[in-house]
């Protein structure tokens, strides 16, 4: 019979999302999460008053297209790689970003 105490599954080994304390720190995270989340509307939205109808459609699609890029290659750069399939929306993979690459905080 095996020992149960020394089993560890892969819930043991995740790291919480990080927590910012510094209020620039937040204010980073909160710009770059909302632009994640944002961006493409808002362009959409000039385009469709500036232009036409379907330009501000494939505004749209392509920006869309381009912050997933991006979405996707901040999950990589700061994310751990045993938590990268898990889900995380854009504030959380700001916050991860933020805490790994501009901030320099301690992680709790």
């Amino acid at each position: 019979m095996q020992n149960k105490t020394n089993e560890y599954s892969a819930f043991d080994f995740i790291e919480p999302v990080p927590q910012l304390h510094s209020s620039t720190c937040k204010t980073i995270a909160f710009v770059i999460g909302w632009s994640l989340t944002l961006f493409p509307y808002m362009l959409a939205i000039l385009f469709f008053f500036l232009y036409d109808f379907f330009i501000a459609l494939t505004a749209l699609g392509i920006t869309y297209l381009a912050t997933g890029i991006i979405r996707s290659k901040l999950r990589i750069l700061s994310i751990p790689p045993m938590q990268l399939e898990f889900n995380y929306d854009d504030m959380q993979i700001a916050r991860w970003y933020t805490a790994k690459h501009l901030c320099y905080e301690k992680i709790v």
